[in-house]
């Protein structure tokens, strides 16, 4: 459709310019014969001169450095288009002596008329190749931090991975000679969690898709730790429509396991909730620390760090993640923004 688009533009334009330029010979003392004789030969000659041009224009592109090329090719094909004038226009008249004298004292208005088109056309395909140019390479850059960012991300995934299934299989493994039933329970949920885990790579999945992944990591931990463990979920209904990074909660609730229940014997309440506030979905997750044995600073570590960097690389920001430290609590804000 663009193509017949530029054909019509092209066409209606030439037979705009012939008619007006029979319309100005005209003017000039020519007759009408001459004059749209000379408008149509001339105007002919010129397009087809013009797609030369682009047609050399399209399959090379002087850069830079050849700048005195684009110069020389506009000179060139005047010089060309008004010796081809010179000699063709008076074949169209051999008799007419008058039009003779004026062609040849028109040839250097032509020639300047002729270049300054050429000269036109060559500086709007040089701008036009320039800005493509630098389109495709915008094109490739932005695809590359594409596949930079898909391939941190995918170092990040695999980093944490691997971090809780060691941690399983030692579980398991310290389950089987006294409780071999709550081992294959394990080892059973562990194939789950990680069927799932596979099926959710690189998707954005709803906060209810997430809970129910979460869960089935919860039923690995509890029977690593008991009645130890007791996780208290607070979610509004509307916010478990809300779509999220896959995969997202669990190294933090994970995270907060690890620091809220190691090196303590008594029961450890873990909390999370999820609500939408200001057109972002917030969850916060809290588990108790000591301070004394500075837990809260270990909370810190490589869990929370790699979720900071993930967040930022898909959604471009750093303050979407936030932790807290208030009477033995430590606390958790993940922000994720609510895309309409």
């Amino acid at each position: 459709m663009t193509k017949y688009r530029i054909l019509a533009t092209s066409v209606a334009t030439l037979v705009f310019v012939a008619v007006f330029q029979a319309i100005v010979l005209h003017r000039l003392g020519l007759s009408w014969a001459i004059s749209m004789a000379d408008s149509l030969i001339s105007n002919l000659i010129l397009a087809m001169i013009c797609s030369v041009l682009i047609s050399i224009f399209h399959n090379y592109q002087p850069r830079d450095t050849t700048r005195l090329f684009r110069l020389f090719i506009g000179i060139f094909f005047a010089l060309a288009y008004m010796f081809i004038l010179e000699w063709l226009l008076p074949l169209a008249f051999p008799n007419e002596i008058h039009y003779h004298d004026f062609i040849n004292q028109s040839l250097p208005i032509r020639f300047f008329i002729c270049f300054l088109i050429l000269a036109f056309i060559t500086l709007s395909l040089w701008i036009w190749t320039s800005l493509s140019d630098q389109q495709e390479i915008e094109n490739r850059k932005a695809e590359a931090d594409n596949l930079n960012k898909e391939a941190e991300l995918v170092q990040l995934r695999q980093q944490l991975q691997p971090h809780f299934l060691f941690n399983s299989l030692n579980s398991i493994n310290a389950l089987i000679g006294s409780r071999p039933v709550e081992a294959r329970k394990m080892t059973q949920q562990l194939s789950d969690f990680l069927r799932g885990t596979l099926k959710m790579e690189n998707q954005a999945i709803l906060l209810l898709e997430e809970f129910d992944h979460l869960k089935r990591y919860l039923e690995i931990e509890k029977v690593r730790f008991g009645n130890r463990l007791q996780i208290d979920f607070y979610v509004e209904p509307d916010s478990l429509a809300v779509k999220i990074p896959a995969l997202l909660l669990q190294p933090l609730v994970e995270n907060a396991i690890k620091f809220g229940l190691y090196g303590i014997a008594e029961a450890v309440k873990i909390s999370l909730t999820a609500a939408i506030e200001g057109g972002f979905l917030v969850v916060s997750i809290t588990n108790p620390f000591d301070s004394s044995m500075q837990q809260a600073g270990r909370g810190a570590g490589f869990g929370l760090s790699s979720i900071e960097r993930r967040i930022q690389l898909i959604f471009g920001r750093n303050d979407l993640l936030t932790t807290s430290k208030s009477e033995g609590i430590f606390t958790a804000q993940l922000k994720i923004p609510i895309q309409k």
